[in-house]
């Protein structure tokens, strides 16, 4: 995950600094030091490096540090609000044209995914009600065109096309035209990329920017790609004045140093982010919440917000009742896995949560995605009355459902087991809360830890 190494790093540097009842100099000194190290391992350009260290001890070295109670949270937060302005300060809108249609101009370098992020785009904008367009400008990339079509069939967004015959500067403004004759209120142009920058995709690009006079340009950069993207960023903004860039595979084995360059070097901010090949909408760039989980304080807000979407309210009011009622069931299970599944990636769930980034080490925090596929397999493979009551599973039942999932017996009977340690604990649980709170005193608490105790595990 991109920030992995940075974040663990820093957090080294501020748990020496919170121990400290008072800062000195040469601690704040030492302390932006190993900073430095870490931003420059993570890949971040060295001017800018240089100059956020000094904005950070021309601050920390004032008296009101010194003098605070808790100086090392002090750093801590002036680090924060400089990493926040490093990226650009606040959340930067896509713009949106008087008079419509808006205009997309997506451009970049052949893989950095430009044409996927043109159908994310797409589909963000259709969860926001609106009508997009999307326009296949890529003539020159086998199956360029091809790939739009799914793409825009599988989120229902229409493609217009005239083939690879026909040039993208005349494709553009007839897609221009075709959009406000059908009242699509924004349009995305997706433009050929090469392997390098070069002077003809640089000159069709300003073609194709003359005839469609777009509001954005958005310019798409692999993030995994590092310093190189931010090289990238600045070659394409001298020549066609980028408004803003989309950073893709953030979720990589990635240091992540051009989401924190990028601003700094071009003055284009990041307006969006994209995680993964499936088609999921782009997400918007907030440098606040960004700064928060390089820090390692999470991002509740995007967590809670990815929530609300994606999960039905009165469906997860009703499981929250059958688990504390034991009423549980595998159909239940199964529903609220796949609701879990649709926020994306579980590790990247975690890194939301405060804190995580120091536990993701421990055995119980690390989650198998594998492991998740195969108790999907098992339980679609029951009937619905076994789904339902658990307790009619008998040996010749399991032993179709280990082959109908293809598992082994032992899997299915693990899982069983697990799910039924599971509903006790949770009924266990709620019989111990009242409503003012915690009930049952030590006996009960010693009957959950009892529980734990057994190694008891939830069922994923």
């Amino acid at each position: 995950m991109a920030f992995e190494g940075l974040t663990s790093r820093l957090q080294n540097v501020f748990g020496k600094l919170r121990g400290k009842g008072k800062l000195s100099e040469e601690d704040v000194n030492e302390a932006m030091r190993e900073v430095r190290l870490a931003l420059l391992e993570a890949d971040v350009n060295f001017k800018v490096v240089k100059d956020f260290i000094a904005k950070v001890k021309e601050q920390a070295v004032g008296a009101e540090v010194t003098k605070s109670f808790t100086p090392g949270m002090v750093v801590i937060d002036i680090v924060n609000k400089e990493l926040t302005e490093l990226m650009g300060g606040t959340q930067s809108k896509l713009a949106k044209s008087n008079r419509p249609p808006t205009v997309i101009l997506m451009a970049g370098l052949q893989g950095a995914g430009k044409t996927t992020s043109s159908g994310k785009l797409a589909k963000m904008l259709m969860k926001d009600k609106h009508r997009p367009l999307l326009v296949a400008c890529d003539i020159y990339r086998p199956a360029a065109i091809k790939q739009l079509q799914v793409l825009g069939e599988g989120i229902g967004a229409p493609v217009f096309t005239m083939g690879d015959k026909t040039s993208p500067v005349e494709i553009a403004r007839a897609g221009l035209a075709h959009a406000k004759e059908h009242g699509n209120d924004y349009v995305i142009i997706d433009t050929a990329g090469r392997l390098h920058i070069d002077e003809a995709l640089m000159e069709e690009l300003r073609q194709v920017h003359e005839v469609a006079n777009p509001d954005e340009v958005l310019l798409v950069v692999d993030a995994m790609t590092g310093q190189e993207a931010v090289n990238v960023a600045q070659s394409f903004h001298s020549q066609l004045e980028l408004t803003g860039v989309v950073l893709t595979k953030l979720d990589g084995d990635t240091r992540g140093g051009a989401a924190l360059s990028v601003k700094a070097v071009t003055g284009t901010p990041i307006k969006f982010v994209a995680t993964g090949e499936k088609i999921e909408p782009l997400e918007p760039f907030h440098p606040s919440r960004m700064a928060s989980r390089i820090l390692g304080m999470g991002d509740m807000l995007s967590l809670i917000e990815k929530a609300q979407s994606n999960i039905d309210a009165e469906k997860a009011a009703e499981m929250e009742r059958k688990m504390r009622t034991a009423e549980f069931t595998f159909e239940d299970f199964l529903e609220q896995m796949e609701q879990v599944r649709n926020l994306g990636p579980l590790d990247q769930l975690l890194d939301m949560l405060p804190g995580m980034g120091k536990m993701k080490d421990m055995k119980n925090v690390k989650v198998d995605e594998k492991q998740i596929s195969r108790v999907e397999a098992i339980v679609k493979s029951m009937t619905k009355v076994e789904k339902q009551k658990p307790e009619i599973l008998n040996h010749s039942r399991r032993k179709r459902i280990a082959a109908g999932s293809g598992t082994s017996i032992a899997e299915v009977n693990r899982l069983i087991k697990q799910f039924d340690d599971m509903k006790k604990m949770m009924k266990q649980f709620s019989s111990m809360m009242g409503p003012k709170g915690p009930k049952g005193g030590m006996k009960g608490l010693k009957g959950m830890k009892g529980m734990l105790g057994k190694g008891m595990k939830f069922p994923f």
